[in-house]
């Protein structure tokens, strides 16, 4: 059969149960340079919901003014490579992978061949589609534009969401000392995932402690890194790229401070 399960959307809206309907189509047709894979799981980020809402309102220049252009928002996947283009070196039918593609909450996607990457054994297909969009937002924050080094102190905004529990390890990993704000439920997550510091925003606003006195790791008691320390709202919400800080729950907002200089990173390599 050449058709396959897909989920389309006509109009925007806020509720998913509203909007996207689960319908037949035909199976994307690639060319000499694409990938077609079977989808085997696929999720969904703080930037999905935003395309699917068309939300907030000066998206819709790039998504569609009065209806999306497109109408499956899917973007993450992880799956098995069903076929190759042409001119298509990289992967064979056969090989699971993950990464973004085009129209993805369907049973076969399209992608390009660099926006994929061989999935490792140790994961699942469906913790496999977790990481994408957030994942790479995340390297993008702490490699590429933060250029985190060892011994920096990086502060992670959000540090229980999407993109904020990769930024948190990965900035650990380069050996910087990170301190992560999330709520209460969440503190013990982002210590596991490598924060030597947290905040419990529900109780400081790490934004105005500049002058806060630091004492042990705490939820409650540790001020701001000096990298972070002093920011006016403006200067930080412009560095994360927020029209402003984001309502008070786990976030895909994170920072990074910038260094003069890099150092090799274990990561380079990756798709950007």
């Amino acid at each position: 059969m050449d058709d396959m399960a897909a989920i389309t959307q006509q109009r925007y809206g806020a509720e998913p149960e509203a909007v996207l309907r689960l319908v037949r189509l035909a199976r994307p047709r690639i060319g000499a340079d694409d990938v077609l894979v079977r989808v085997r799981a696929s999720s969904v980020d703080r930037g999905i919901w935003h395309a699917m809402a068309g939300l907030p309102y000066p998206i819709r220049a790039v998504s569609g003014l009065r209806r999306p252009k497109g109408p499956n928002p899917g973007r993450n996947l992880a799956g098995i490579v069903a076929a190759v283009g042409a001119k298509v070196t990289g992967f064979a039918p056969g090989d699971e992978v993950y990464g973004t593609g085009t129209a993805t909450f369907a049973e076969y996607a399209a992608a390009r061949p660099d926006r994929l990457a061989t999935k490792s054994a140790g994961l699942t297909f469906a913790q496999a589609a977790t990481v994408p969009v957030c994942g790479l937002t995340a390297l993008q924050a702490v490699r590429d534009n933060g250029r985190v080094q060892h011994g920096q102190r990086v502060l992670v905004t959000g540090a229980a969401g999407g993109v904020g529990t990769f930024a948190v390890q990965l900035a650990h990993q380069y050996g910087a000392e990170v301190t992560a704000v999330a709520s209460t439920p969440k503190l013990d997550a982002v210590r596991a995932l490598g924060a030597e510091h947290v905040i419990d925003y529900t109780h400081e606003d790490f934004l105005a402690g500049a002058g806060a006195t630091t004492s042990s790791s705490t939820s409650r008691a540790t001020a701001p890194c000096p990298t972070c320390a002093g920011r006016s709202r403006r200067s930080w919400t412009a560095r994360t790229r927020s029209p402003r800080p984001r309502r008070r729950s786990g976030t895909c907002s994170t920072a990074a401070p910038s260094a003069s200089s890099r150092s090799p990173c274990p990561t380079d390599g990756l798709p950007d």
